[in-house]
């Protein structure tokens, strides 16, 4: 942990100056943390009272923001990571009163949710950044209050965050990739030398979607380098949008003639679309199709043959993990056990990290993991799908 704390002090050394105004005007009304450096122990992990010390106003908080990025091309975020966030906050920390807000997939509202946050009082934020780079305004303009960031499921690119929940998200691309993989050496979907792979990721200004291309291409790029595979297109979506997702996977389909047998999509929404776009060309079910969120879609999509696979991240131990974060935030305590482990930059300096571990989600195993987790019922699941539907409807 010492090289985070050693970089962070050169970085809010360049950027003290230009905040001066800031910091003063802030002192005012909201005692902000002292910005000295972190110290070291002997061990080289970081003093609690000098991590916390850099985040005064978090001490004693029952003001929290809950800022997420949207809502429309992904129902994860009303749907679960919502009450989740505000029950698990709750439990940890009884009398906080939770500000929530969402951008609806707009960088600039989230900027002026933010805003309002810190004026009523917010003085811990959750913030599930809808653009990595333009949220890092957000983190500045709450450290010169002393309020930490938390970044949520997806990456803030600034190094004064003070920590990062979300899942591995190179090993989810990577289990995507190597998905599909598996199913070209098995001789799935018939699918043979040359097959046709497409690429439809999510937003560029996500980091996410930049680690999930990452982590399928490391996955994938051997069979595209052999020419098992024949990569012929690789796009971002702008702001993950469903539709415009199905339109690029219209625009290939034209292209390649419907020559196209692997669908790397970054998600379920897209992915919904992207079958849409398959199925008017009498190709649903015939080409392999990938997602992510184990959404309810995505899973009635697997077993109705129409979607290969998922990944599910079980959302409430993300906002278990924050929550235990904005606790011991609160309370003054050591983090080192919650957030134990980095993740670097875009600029080469790290933030302590909780990343946990996807599901790799298919026909085989989805009454052991959604059902089981009850992050989604049987009854909901089969309603609308033919009996037997993937042997899990009755």
């Amino acid at each position: 942990m010492f090289k985070i704390f050693q970089i962070k002090l050169s970085h809010a050394m360049r950027r003290w100056f230009p905040l001066m105004g800031i910091l003063v005007l802030a002192a005012c009304s909201n005692n902000p943390g002292n910005s000295e450096n972190r110290s070291t122990q002997a061990d080289g992990s970081a003093d609690s009272e000098q991590v916390n010390s850099e985040f005064s106003a978090a001490q004693g908080c029952t003001n929290v923001g809950v800022l997420l990025p949207e809502s429309d091309t992904s129902a994860r975020y009303e749907a679960y990571d919502r009450p989740l966030l505000e029950q698990e906050i709750k439990n940890a920390l009884p009398d906080v009163t939770i500000q929530y807000s969402n951008a609806n997939g707009n960088a600039d509202t989230q900027q002026n949710q933010a805003d309002a946050a810190l004026t009523k009082g917010a003085c811990i934020l959750v913030v599930g950044p809808n653009d990595s780079e333009k949220a890092a305004v957000i983190v500045q303009q709450a450290r010169a209050s002393g309020v930490p960031v938390i970044a949520y499921d997806r990456l803030i690119q600034d190094p004064d965050l003070a920590f990062y929940v979300s899942f591995d998200n190179e090993k989810v691309g990577e289990l995507q990739g190597q998905y599909i993989v598996d199913q070209y050496r098995q001789g799935a979907f018939d699918l043979q030398k040359g097959a046709n792979l497409v690429m439809i990721n999510g937003s560029q200004t996500d980091n996410n979607a930049l680690l999930f291309r990452q982590g399928a291409l490391k996955a994938l790029q051997p069979l595209i380098d052999s020419g098992d595979l024949n990569l012929v297109y690789d796009q971002y979506t702008p702001n993950w949008d469903n539709t415009r997702a199905q339109s690029l996977m219209e625009g290939v389909l034209t292209k390649e003639s419907n020559d196209v047998q692997v669908a790397y999509v970054a998600n379920d929404g897209m992915a919904n679309t992207v079958i849409a776009a398959l199925r008017a060309q009498n190709l649903d079910g015939e080409v392999l199709v990938t997602g992510q969120d184990a959404t309810l879609t995505g899973i009635q999509n697997i077993l109705s043959d129409s979607q290969a696979m998922t990944i599910y991240k079980p959302i409430v131990q993300e906002a278990r993990a924050t929550a235990q974060l904005v606790a011991a935030l609160s309370r003054g305590e050591d983090t080192s056990s919650i957030a134990d482990r980095e993740t670097e930059l875009s600029t080469g300096e790290t933030v302590a990290s909780v990343l946990l571990e996807p599901i790799v989600i298919d026909k085989t195993n989805v009454e052991e993991t959604v059902i089981a987790d009850e992050y989604l019922n049987q009854a909901e699941i089969c309603q609308g799908l033919p009996a037997g539907a993937g042997g899990v409807c009755p």
